[in-house]
């Protein structure tokens, strides 16, 4: 066999290598005329002949790969632009409006005793990107619909404020109250997109860089889902996401590009800000990003638009015949462009154009002034027109804009191009005169020598303003505007729970099981069922969900144009374009994606949908736990099913399955409401209170996390005097101690449930304890409700003070307390300090393991065993036990031994 560097491939790089040449004569005249072309014309010429014929071999649909990468030039020819229907003169003036107030408010942030801080270089190198967006594409929702939906660049918000301001839609006061928003409310604005604080504007929350993309990406697609499921009528809806090249390094941005393209989402429009910086320094000093991203996003299926130069470029580029001109702009890295933007333009005509003959002739007639503004695509209106128009007609692929521009474009030299330019917050006198001459304003010295910079606002009959609004008026309303057109749903009645309440018999279930049976259920209400949004990371028949398959099937657009292996099986898997089931592969970030889009269609929409996400408990927060905050700021609704949760509970996986923490996590969350329940009957309380809260007549914006375990179980009939309450603030009794005669109090949580049952029998039969057993639903939310009352006392001293509710529910219970979960003690220890009486807790603290339960749970001390221990303890310390007995127990069972413990139930994957 012939040695690698022997054997003469075709073709390297990704193409063919084992073609057989059935006629090496015609395949030799080929490659001599290519050495001709290159001997005789240069290598220019005989690449862009090679790129002639590239073409019109996919002309004639002969199969060629693609390239990864195209020339550093735009990708829309100078003859191939559309006609610029705006006035480009009135819109220049909006613009240099827009962006002296978006400085100016920054500024004036900065001024003493506030200091607040704020971004102006990344609006100000993207403001043209965006002035083109609102001018003529970004629709309103006037119309009835959900418009456009425009994720913004974060650091861009001090623009989309000083545009508001101009509309009348924002005041001085607001402007001058930016990222003021307790102290000077009711002005005060956020400092970044954020819906939560600002409800009525903000739509979706995209400052946590990575978040918008993945966002965008997975809300183009729920509007596709929302139209083939005849929910609501998307089909004019456009989906716009403004990036940071920068902000493109996070996996979230890249990483699901190509279910876009799988989908076809020509709804989707990536506007990538390629201003070559990062935070702090260039994204790509000694490479080319825009060329490195058009290989990424042409490789995902997406189609690409470049915008580099702009039309000041057009001539020179039309004498370049030998490609010089393009060579140079293909081989000069970003580190140097960056440079040329901070230079002048006898630097750039002597170190850019200087050391090639051609290329000096190209500019000899050309002023040094003239070639330093040689500018940027991504600062050319008519440029950009062009792109966003292609973009938008575009069919059967998302497309992606690399627009290049110059960060801190117009602020003047001490912040165009720097590295420093992103934390550069406040302008000088000299700034802010240089930077008003620069946009032709008429402000006058003394206004900006006498104290703070003014805001400049042509009036409100003028020409620029009446322009604004007729453009907003014909594209259907002002944007960003958050708006809630939907209605309460009409939600089932009790009969829809009740199989769930009765139990499961003889028969044992997970938490897991029990929950999705009612489930089943709740998706046959007329109303309500074709609402719920089924979501799982490739784990339905994990959790039991593959009886779904059958009636609710799985979304694609495509339908299932194959025959399923499983096609004899009852329960087979199969696609539709009007599934009800997403199944987004194993990513738990493009499902959470999915979860805040619907989840918010309520507002996007003006359609409310139920979103299910379930999944692996430790791979939700934990991994996810930004998506879950993006969540709760965006006002999403839903329910968020943890399960396979607990540290002990998911036999044999070990550590990386292991969750005994995400109930913690989920704590922090001030829109998340979390429950831990242990029977079926509380999860029906609990899912019916949520949809209550969520989707009733007096709708909150929260969203829902259960933990439910797959361990299999009995579950107890509800009882006839059954404690809603306390199962939905957060505990109540399931069994009164019957025997015994020292009494004690066992607090447990969900699987843990059973354990303090079996430690009440044991105490009874051995220990003459009588004890108590309370199931703790959401330790979260008892320490919710208890802070909110230590809030309130400490500032009404003078009211008669408030008691929390678990004090006052635990109040007249005897005996110490023991609280144990599958979690670790810091999720029960945040009720400690309410509770009246002595009070300790067990817990799964450390690292996971592969194990049986019985084991695992006797070596983390939480069994039932180890709670008759602990319940032992404490009552040794108050004097009613000898403490000689705590060593007996520790004897009897031998807890010092894991492999003495009882091995427990085993299986139950669902």
């Amino acid at each position: 066999m012939a040695s690698g560097s022997d054997r003469n491939p075709i073709i390297i790089g990704g193409l063919p290598s084992q073609v057989p040449d059935f006629d090496p004569e015609e395949t030799q005249e080929w490659l001599d005329s290519l050495d001709a072309a290159v001997d005789e014309r240069g290598r220019e010429r005989a690449r862009y002949l090679m790129l002639r014929l590239i073409e019109r071999a996919r002309e004639k649909r002969v199969a060629v790969p693609e390239m990864r990468s195209s020339d550093y030039v735009n990708t829309i020819p100078t003859k191939s632009e559309p006609f610029f229907p705006g006035n480009e003169e009135i819109e220049r003036r909006i613009l240099n409006a827009t962006r002296w107030n978006a400085a100016v408010m920054v500024s004036r942030a900065q001024r003493p005793g506030i200091g607040v801080g704020g971004h102006i270089a990344t609006f100000a190198s993207s403001a043209s990107l965006y002035d083109v967006g609102f001018n003529h594409f970004f629709r309103g929702k006037d119309e009835g619909d959900g418009g456009d939906q425009v994720f913004f660049q974060g650091h861009a918000s001090p623009g989309i404020y000083a545009r508001a301001f101009l509309l009348d839609r924002l005041s001085e006061q607001h402007l001058d109250a930016f990222r003021q928003e307790k102290s000077r409310a009711p002005y005060g604005l956020s400092s970044y997109p954020h819906p939560r604080l600002m409800p009525d504007f903000w739509e979706f929350p995209t400052v946590s860089m990575g978040l918008g993309p993945i966002g965008a990406i997975y809300q183009a697609r729920m509007n596709r889902y929302m139209h083939a499921r005849d929910i609501a009528d998307t089909s004019k809806s456009h989906v716009w996401a403004f990036l940071g090249d920068g902000e493109m390094d996070e996996p979230e941005s890249l990483g699901q590009l190509t279910i876009a393209a799988r989908e076809g989402l020509d709804n989707l429009t990536f506007v990538v800000n390629c201003n070559l910086q990062r935070l702090d320094g260039p994204v790509r000093g000694n490479g080319k990003v825009i060329q490195e991203l058009e290989s990424v996003f042409r490789g995902a299926g997406w189609n690409v638009i470049k915008l580099i130069w702009d039309r000041s470029w057009d001539p020179l580029l039309a004498q370049d015949r030998d490609g010089i001109l393009v060579n140079r702009m293909n081989t000069t890295p970003d580190g140097q462009y960056q440079t040329y933007a901070t230079e002048s333009g006898a630097y750039i005509r002597n170190h850019f154009f200087g050391d090639d003959q051609r290329l000096r002739a190209m500019v000899e007639g050309m002023t040094d002034d003239q070639i330093l503004h040689l500018g940027r695509g991504g600062h050319d209106h008519k440029k950009i027109y062009a792109a966003f128009k292609a973009a938008v007609e575009h069919k059967g692929q998302p497309t992606v804009i690399l627009a290049k521009t110059v960060k801190g474009w117009t602020l003047g030299p001490n912040f165009e191009g720097r590295n420093a330019t992103h934390q550069m917050k406040k302008l000088t006198v000299a700034d802010l005169k240089g930077f008003r001459d620069r946009l032709h304003l008429p402000i006058s010295d003394q206004q900006l020598e006498s104290g703070l910079p003014p805001y400049y606002h042509p009036g409100r009959d003028s020409e620029e303003i009446q322009y604004m609004h007729d453009r907003r008026n014909s594209l259907g309303g002002y944007v960003p505007t958050r708006v809630v057109r939907a209605k309460p749903l009409a939600l089932p009645d009790d009969k829809v729970y009740a199989s769930v309440k009765k139990g499961s018999g003889q028969q044992s279930i997970a938490t897991t099981m029990a929950f999705v049976r009612l489930l089943k259920d709740l998706m046959r209400d007329k109303e309500l069922g074709r609402r719920f949004v089924l979501i799982a990371p490739d784990e339905y028949r994990t959790f039991g969900m593959d009886s779904f398959f059958p009636s609710a099937k799985i979304y694609n657009p495509l339908g299932q144009q194959y025959e399923s292996v499983d096609r004899e099986l009852l329960l087979a898997y199969k696609e539709s374009p009007t599934g009800q089931m997403l199944h987004d592969g194993i990513s738990e970030a493009g499902c959470t994606a999915s979860l805040i889009a619907a989840g918010s269609a309520y507002a996007t929409h003006g359609e409310p949908l139920i979103p299910v996400y379930v999944f692996y408990s430790m791979f939700g927060f934990q991994r996810t736990g930004d998506q879950f905050w993006q969540m709760a700021d965006q006002l999403a609704r839903g329910f968020v099913l943890g399960a396979t949760a607990g540290r002990t509970t998911l036999t044999g996986e070990g550590l990386q399955h292991a969750d005994g923490h995400s109930q913690l996590l989920a704590s922090t969350n001030p829109g998340c409401v979390a429950y831990d329940p242990a029977y079926g009957y509380e999860i029906a309380h609990i899912v019916q209170d949520g949809l209550r809260r969520m989707y009733g007549p007096d709708s909150e914006d929260v969203f829902y996390y259960l933990t439910v375990y797959n361990e299999p179980l009995q579950h107890p009939a509800e009882p006839e005097d059954v404690d809603v309450e306390g199962i939905l603030k957060g505990v109540h009794k399931v069994s009164a101690g019957t025997a015994g005669s020292t009494p004690a109090q066992i607090l447990a949580s969900g699987v843990a449930v059973p354990w303090a049952l079996e430690a009440q029998r044991v105490l009874a039969e051995e220990w003459n304890v009588r004890a108590d057993v309370w199931s703790a639903t959401s330790w979260n939310e008892l320490r919710r409700e208890a802070v909110e009352v230590e809030r309130h006392n400490l500032l009404h001293p003078e009211e008669d003070q408030k008691v929390p509710y678990v004090t006052r529910k635990l109040g007249g219970s005897q005996g110490p307390f023991v609280a144990v979960s599958d979690w670790m003690r810091a999720v029960p220890d945040q009720i400690s300090r309410w509770v009246p009486g002595t009070y300790q807790s067990l817990g799964a603290d450390g690292f996971g393991f592969a194990d049986t339960r019985g084991a695992a749970r006797r070596f983390f001390h939480i069994d039932a065993q180890s709670i008759v221990l602990a319940v032992l303890t404490e009552l040794a310390k108050e004097g009613k036990v000898d403490r000689s007995a705590l060593k007996q127990a520790i004897d009897r069972y031998q807890l010092l031994d894991v492999s003495a413990a009882d091995p427990g139930a085993a299986g139950g994957d669902a």
